[in-house]
């Protein structure tokens, strides 16, 4: 009985680390369709999302579950808490994937992205990957050392958010007010997504540790 136990304890981090392989896709997809105005790509990942709330869902549902039968205490119930926390953070990943997508396909056959914004949107792109699959990682190994370095990782996302900042607020401006909020929007997006990310690795060292880092 312990070991079937065990064993949907374990299906949990497996479906949150599957979780991460879809959103990293979803942010991934949603970059190139944002900076190619690429309207069959930013509708995939539109639609695909049901994937990602479909297995949220599953490791909710699991939870509950698991919750009601097992009655977990100590470390089996911080491990079962964090899942639904991280689960929550990675769903809501999903979500902010799709409002960059959702911008895509507003601008539609227009690009929402001036060519001086370019490379600063395709470096948050790759700066949210990367986080993400660092998260996906330390998901699956409870790796605290690794989990820690994704706060200063962050720190990459919001520099380059304040520049895009600058670049609008800036008087030769010239793409006018509609640009400015679609490109404040979009920074927003992007890091909100690596907010949550590092949230998912700060549940992962409250699991092993049973502490927040500071």
């Amino acid at each position: 009985m312990r070991d079937a136990y065990h064993e949907e304890l374990d299906s949990l981090t497996d479906k949150l680390v599957e979780m991460t392989r879809l959103v990293r896709s979803a942010i991934s997809r949603a970059t190139t369709a944002l900076l190619d105005s690429d309207l069959q790509l930013a509708e995939s990942v539109i639609s695909r999302d049901e994937e990602v709330n479909s297995l949220f869902e599953e490791i909710e549902a699991s939870i509950f579950d698991l919750m009601a039968r097992q009655q977990p205490v100590a470390v089996d119930l911080r491990r079962v808490v964090t899942s639904l926390r991280m689960g929550t953070d990675l769903e809501r990943m999903g979500d902010l994937a799709v409002h960059v997508a959702k911008v895509a396909r507003l601008r539609h056959p227009e690009s929402a992205i001036p060519a001086e914004i370019r490379s600063t949107i395709l470096e948050m792109g790759q700066i949210a990957e990367n986080l993400v699959t660092k998260a996906g990682s330390c998901v699956a190994s409870r790796d605290v050392e690794s989990a820690l370095e994704l706060e200063q990782d962050d720190d990459a996302m919001d520099k380059l958010h304040r520049r895009l900042f600058k670049i609008i607020l800036a008087k030769d401006w010239a793409h006018g007010v509609e640009p400015a909020i679609d490109i404040t929007l979009i920074g927003r997006y992007y890091e909100r997504y690596a907010d949550h990310a590092v949230r998912v690795a700060t549940s992962v060292v409250y699991l092993v540790t049973g502490s927040r880092p500071s």
